[in-house]
């Protein structure tokens, strides 16, 4: 079991001894700690939340979202969800900050709170050492049952990253809809199933070779996408002929 307390996050395997691994307690305490810091830095109570599709998915997210309830924060739950989908919800939500549910690359058995700060973008050195020191000492106080934070679910944030994406001066949509382009995707059964084959279409993309693309969290290999991980995909875009492979990590 492993757990990583870094000043980009916190990472670790699900299951075994707080401290160890990635457990409930360990969870609560540094989103505690987080929530606490960028609450006394602003003036707004929000916290976006958003996640891969990992198993521990859930779990997680629910000890995230109770915990930043419990110390007074309003949360912007974006649910199934992508890193940068992520860091432009807060400053679109005009957020106190973020937090990401997701290894990343690791295999299925990790998950990680990476931490965001009001403008949408990772934690500085000093706030991640901030952020470690209050978790391990629990130096705060809860709220009381009248100033408890609430929970906005908000689902509308692929549309609205797609929207940003496809305002970019560079992105030519005439030119890829008249390209016919034909793009298979590995999604290593999590959130870019559902995110990449909405912006290939949006950017008129009409045929998609869609390989573990369900959002069930049960990788069907190695998701870092090292060589010897994308035989599938490699395999896909030789039999279809395809212009492009596409492989996102969770």
């Amino acid at each position: 079991m492993t757990l990583i307390k870094s000043i980009s996050g916190i990472r670790g395997t699900i299951g075994g001894r707080s401290g160890e691994a990635l457990t409930p307690i360990d969870i609560v305490k540094f989103t505690a700690a987080f929530g606490k810091i960028l609450l006394s830095k602003s003036d707004n109570k929000k916290i976006v939340v958003g996640r891969d599709a990992r198993e521990s998915g859930t779990m997680v997210n629910n000890l995230v979202v109770g915990t930043l309830q419990s110390i007074g924060a309003d949360v912007i739950d974006l649910g199934l969800s992508t890193t940068p989908t992520v860091e432009i919800a807060v400053p679109l939500e005009q957020a106190a900050g973020g937090i990401i549910l997701t290894a990343s690359h690791n295999p299925g058995q990790w998950n990680a709170l990476k931490l965001l700060n009001q403008v949408g973008e990772f934690i500085s050195d000093e706030e991640g050492k901030e952020v470690l020191a209050l978790g391990e000492s629990l130096d705060f106080d809860f709220a009381e049952v009248q100033e408890l934070g609430t929970v906005y679910n908000n689902d509308s944030y692929l549309q609205k990253h797609i929207d940003a994406v496809l305002a970019l001066e560079y992105v030519d949509v005439e030119a890829i809809r008249k390209a016919n382009f034909k793009v298979a995707l590995d999604a290593v059964n999590s959130t870019g199933g559902i995110f990449i084959p909405a912006l290939l279409e949006a950017l008129g993309v009409q045929t998609i070779y869609k390989i573990h693309c369900e959002p069930n969290g049960k990788f069907p290999h190695n998701p870092e996408p090292l060589k010897e991980h994308l035989t599938d995909l490699s395999a896909a875009v030789l039999a279809n002929n395809a212009d492009l492979g596409i492989a996102v990590d969770p």
